[in-house]
């Protein structure tokens, strides 16, 4: 391998100081690393940086010494050729993403050479040994070396797309013997299948796409007679090229061992999770298998945490809104409940309060299944009920740990409701989920758990029931006029809207010709109030305490639809799918 010229043995070098590594390397003198040395008692920071600062050496020296202090040795990318199929091993997409380039590979011990241009790149060789399997040795090169290397080996227009994997998959031999054998493969066979070049390389970029395009899960679904891949983006599933039937096995094996699964498994549910760093933001994956009658149905959920923003400015409250759930969570106890169904973004929400809650002299204790973002600050539980860790046990431990605030993943028994009560009681506000339609059904769905009536009126503070609705895409936007039978979906006539503009998204690369970009979410919020309290306790229905929390102000969901349809935001198409007809009796 061509080394870095000016680059002294790296035995020398391992684990020396980082100013007698520059020294060594020529580029800088005794008395220029002393005067960086001397400006770093009195202003602090690296060592290198400082150097930077003074104009003694250039970020890429600095890198290349901080290599060399961590045993790295440097490559000259320019001086070695590189074997295409070493080239091969490694997607155009993946090179790309991790800024890496492979440059050799020994197949006897299965590692694989890389050249990295920042030394702390670690995540780089961990995902690839995650995502492709190999053992890495990572050397060190510069940053023009880098971009030069990628346009030479991974031009972006040559780039592979999941269609020319699915074709080369359909072609390999290799994995075209295993047509037709169904269950009968044995353990060797499956692994060999799950190490497939061709197959790796298929799931790694259906993942990397899944991710740049914002999808919230990957599906991998076996029918009796195809084999179908399909992405939720904006809670809509869209399905893509499939790849051959006899590649299903291939992939939920090859899934399973980025997971550490059993993937001689293939009989009960599995579950697991993938970290990958992409693009330098972390990813966590959420691998969940399925026995179904056809193979082994794998879904990921994708958590992007750079994608996800935790802030309550954010997530779609109007201006009066906003106050009323900032009065709500700063209250000293009580209960505050979010409701709606699986995927409405009520995490995203209770996330968002606490987040603007969480400082140094509040403590916060929350207990989920599973959870779904790590905060700093924050004191999270995992319920695993499978060794009675449930959502009660967890708070009746909380209890003992001196909070604050405590959120609670779910109310789903009568006990984590009498649980929840009770620390509110005790001078604790408490967070926590339902699954009901709207905010007014959740007191019956409470009740019917076997709460009593006196505790649940004593406690709750609020309901904040929520939707999420698709944001047209602003690229596409365009001005329209709504048919009446369009209109009449949402109980309007064509005079209630003549001074009102409607808009759609005609549908574009950017929005993958959907027409939608991004979603934001629709609230109603019912905050109980002493007459309000009242009806609960006389057992009043749910229709009678939806017309009394109205009249005090409560905005519906249809209502808070039609205000986003009028603001340019949404669609009628959207509103009306996501929120009920109101009640008119």
């Amino acid at each position: 391998m061509a080394q870095q010229k000016d680059m002294p043995p790296i035995s020398q070098l391992k684990g020396r100081p980082l100013g007698r590594i520059l020294i060594k390397m020529g580029k800088v003198t005794r008395a220029q690393v002393s005067e960086a040395l001397d400006l770093q008692k009195k202003k602090r920071g690296p060592l290198g940086q400082l150097l930077i600062e003074l104009g003694y050496v250039q970020e890429a020296d600095v890198n290349m010494a901080l290599a060399a202090q961590m045993g790295m040795e440097s490559i000259a990318l320019g001086d070695i050729d590189i074997d295409q199929s070493v080239i091969d091993l490694v997607p155009s997409q993946m090179a790309h993403s991790y800024r890496i380039v492979p440059t050799d590979y020994d197949r006897e011990t299965n590692t694989l050479g890389i050249a990295l241009d920042s030394p702390d790149n670690f995540q780089a060789t961990d995902d690839l040994k995650t995502l492709m399997g190999f053992n890495v040795i990572a050397r060190i090169t510069t940053a023009d070396d880098m971009n030069e290397a990628l346009n030479r080996f991974y031009p972006e227009e040559q780039a592979e797309t999941i269609n020319e994997l699915i074709s080369e998959i359909s072609e390999d031999a290799d994995l075209a013997k295993y047509e037709g054998r169904g269950e009968s493969i044995d353990l060797d066979s499956l692994k060999e299948m799950a190490e497939s070049t061709p197959v790796k390389k298929l799931v790694n970029l259906v993942l990397l796409q899944a991710i740049r395009d914002k999808a919230s899960d990957v599906h991998f679904e076996p029918f009796e007679d195809e084999f179908k891949m399909r992405y939720r983006i904006d809670g809509v599933l869209f399905e893509m090229v499939p790849p051959p039937k006899h590649v299903a096995m291939a992939i939920a094996s090859r899934i399973k061992v980025m997971a550490n699964l059993d993937i001689a498994e293939r009989r009960i549910p599995q579950d697991g999770r993938i970290e990958l760093l992409v693009e330098g933001r972390p990813v966590d994956l959420r691998v969940s298998v399925l026995p179904t009658m056809f193979g082994e149905s794998v879904v990921l959920r994708v958590l992007d945490r750079a994608q996800v923003n935790l802030d309550l400015e954010q997530l779609g409250f109007r201006e009066e809104e906003l106050g009323v759930v900032r009065q709500l969570i700063k209250k000293p106890h009580g209960i505050v409940i979010v409701t709606g169904p699986t995927g409405s973004g009520k995490t995203t929400t209770l996330y968002s309060a606490l987040r603007e809650l969480n400082k140094p002299e509040v403590k916060i204790l929350t207990s989920e299944d599973p959870v779904e973002y790590d905060i700093d600050g924050m004191v999270q539980c995992q319920v695993k009920p499978e060794i009675g860790l449930t959502f009660a046990r967890c708070l009746r431990s909380f209890l003992r740990q001196d909070p604050d605030i405590i959120l609670v993943g779910e109310i789903r028994d009568l006990e984590t409701a009498q649980i929840s009560v009770q620390a509110s009681l005790t001078g604790h506000l408490v967070f926590s989920t339902l699954h009901t339609n709207d905010a007014p059904s959740s007191i019956a769905r409470l009740l019917d758990l076997g709460l009593e009536p006196f505790l649940l009126t004593a406690t709750l503070e609020a309901i904040i029931a929520q939707r999420l609705v698709r944001r047209i895409c602003l690229n596409c936007k365009e001005e329209y006029q709504p048919s009446e039978a369009q209109l009449m979906q949402l109980s309007l006539l064509p005079e209630d809207v003549a001074d009102r503009v409607f808009y759609f998204g005609k549908g574009c690369d950017y929005c993958n010709n959907t027409g939608y970009r991004g979603r934001q979410a629709l609230y109603e919020i019912m905050v109980l109030d002493d007459e309000l309290r009242d009806l609960i306790m006389r057992s009043a229905s749910t229709a009678v305490l939806r017309a009394e929390a109205r009249k005090r102000g409560m905005r519906s969901l249809r209502e808070a639809g039609l205000l986003t349809i009028y603001d340019g935001v949404t669609t009628i198409d959207e509103v009306v799918r996501e929120t009920l007809a109101e009640d008119t009796d």
